[in-house]
């Protein structure tokens, strides 16, 4: 079972499918990721690395409520990520952006 088919069973079960409209589960990705970055405030990474379960669980949550919002729009993640990472490369190509963490627009400067 993929983990889309697993998210959607637990779902089913309870019924909740009348809740998860786009709207809701684009809110909840942005409360979840929230949360995930509540276990960064005021810590270095290392310090937050130290709760690794609770890390694992608001970013589960995070991706849960993403694939959610995909399947409601019936994209395909594989397929999403795929463009994303083809347009991405044209934003940076290598040669401009190794080891450099300027952002694209700046890259030729």
């Amino acid at each position: 079972m993929t983990s889309m088919e697993k998210v959607n069973q637990f779902r089913d079960e309870r019924n909740w499918r009348q809740f998860h409209n786009e709207k809701d589960l684009a809110l909840s990705i942005s409360l979840e990721a929230a949360e995930l970055l509540e276990l960064f405030q005021w810590k270095t990474s290392e310090e937050a690395r130290k709760k690794p379960e609770r890390l694992k669980e608001e970013l589960a949550d995070v991706l849960i409520y993403s694939y959610m919002l995909a399947d409601n729009l019936d994209f395909d993640i594989d397929e999403i990520i795929t463009e994303k990472l083809a347009k991405n490369a044209l934003k940076y190509p290598i040669s401009k952006s190794k080891s450099s963490k300027q952002k694209y627009n700046e890259l030729n400067q």
